[in-house]
This record gives C-alpha cells, structure tokens and sequence, in this order.
C-alpha cells in the first residue's frame, strides 16, 4: 500500500496523503514516501503546479502520528519531529506553486503542512487548528512563525494558545485560507486554480515564487533587488520571446518552461 499517492495530469502533480483510516496522520512511512515524492517532484520540469490534500472526504491530514509516537524513545521522538519539519520545509520549498486543498480536518501538523503551502482552499466542512498546547508542546514544524506571518502575532497567539479548532468560514475571515467551498466542488476549483497557474510561463512561476518568498523576509529595498534578479533570470528564456511573439501575433503562447 502507497501512503502517498502522486497523479500527474496536464502539467499538475496532486499528491494525496493516503491513510485514511489513520486520519491520514504522518506515520514514518508516510514522510519517507512523501519526502521522495517531494524530491521527485522538484526536479521535474513537466510539472508546473502542485495540489496537495487527503484521503477521503473527512479529513486532510491529523498531523503526526500520535499511536506511532507513544512507543518511541525520547531520541526517536526528537527525529521524528525533525523529519516532519524536514518535509514541511521541502513542501514550502518546492520550486512549483503549492495549492493545499483541506478537504476536512487539518490540526497540528496537518494544518502546519498547508500552512507551507502558496495558497490554501478549504472544504466548507473543514476544521483548523494548533492544538498542540492541549497536549502539553506546541507547534513544532514552523507552526508558530507561519501562522503568525500569515494573519498577524495576536490571533496566531490566540488560536496556538487556546489550542482552538475553527471553521472553514472563520480560517477564510482571518486569512487562514484563500477559497472556501462546498465538499462536491473542492476538487474541481483547486484544479481549476492551478489550471489558470500551469498555463503560464513555468520559469516564471518558478522566479515569481522565489522573490516572493525571499523577499518577504527582508526589507522592502532588499525585496526589490531579489525581484530584479530574478527578472534578469528571464530576460534570455525562450519562453519570454515566445511571450512577445505570442501577443504581437494575438494567440496564446505555447511555453516549453526554456
């Protein structure tokens, strides 16, 4: 049995977290399958955009694998959590934009995962949370720098200290999430998104992500000249001479991600 599934479809990879009767917690296995899936992934051009969610309509993933952990040692606890925040780490830097559609639940390291995602759409039946401090931790896969980066220091202290679970329609009010949608239409929205993202240039996706990225931990000036690096890395691709071809001639551009 796969714990990872990964689907390539028209340049989008969808990556499925696949145990469902585990609440698609991540067991070893799971981030050693997710991890090569990862690298796997990053390497491949033909891949422009990512989806990542969970098996079933009930749950995107519970984060660590909770059973699993009650039989480690303290030094396999302390691997454990490094390997999970290895992977969290690998997902965010992925070259590809990252769409994570939370088809239910996602807490603890589930909702840490998403939260290293570009952009996050939610099922209406979602539920979200760092409920680690109700089981005496707290965040430790860059739940507490991301959450607060994405929606501002008090309401992440606020939800990361009550432990609180919220809404779909409360995470899409805060920022949490971009979409919310209904159960049946998740899906078919996600991959529309990344339909709209994958017929654009792929190098530019990929630069566009970069300067994002590193821009949004440093100052504006910095920010401004990692952005004009980046551009640079363009201007001699063949796909930004097809770009202006493609206008001059009114069609859509075909672009070969060179």
């Amino acid at each position: 049995m796969s714990y990872v599934i990964v689907e390539v479809d028209n340049h989008i990879a969808t990556i499925t977290l696949n145990r469902p009767e585990a609440a698609n917690s991540m067991s070893l296995a799971m981030l050693e399958e997710y991890k090569a899936a990862l690298e796997t992934i990053a390497h491949n051009r033909e891949i422009r955009v990512v989806l990542l969610t969970g098996a079933g309509d009930k749950v995107f993933c519970a984060g660590a694998d909770l059973k699993e952990r009650q039989s480690m040692d303290e030094v396999q606890t302390r691997q454990t959590v490094a390997l999970i925040g290895e992977v969290i780490r690998q997902t965010e830097a992925l070259p590809q934009p990252v769409i994570a559609v939370i088809n239910g639940v996602a807490v603890g390291g589930g909702l840490e995962i998403s939260l290293a995602c570009d952009i996050r759409v939610a099922s209406t039946m979602a539920k979200v949370g760092l409920t680690e401090t109700a089981l005496g931790i707290i965040p430790g896969a860059g739940g507490t720098q991301r959450l607060a980066r994405l929606i501002g220091a008090g309401k992440a202290k606020e939800l990361i200290y009550t432990a609180r679970r919220i809404s779909g329609e409360e995470a899409l009010q805060l920022g949490v999430i971009e979409h919310l949608y209904v159960p049946e239409m998740l899906m078919e929205e996600a991959q529309k998104l990344a339909q709209e993202m994958a017929k654009n240039a792929p190098l530019s996706l990929i630069q566009a992500k970069k300067a994002i990225q590193a821009g949004l931990q440093t100052d504006l000036a910095t920010g401004l000249e990692i952005e004009a690096l980046a551009y640079e890395r363009l201007l001699h691709s063949e796909d930004r001479l097809e770009g202006l071809q493609a206008f001059k001639e009114k069609r859509a551009p075909q672009f070969k991600g060179q």
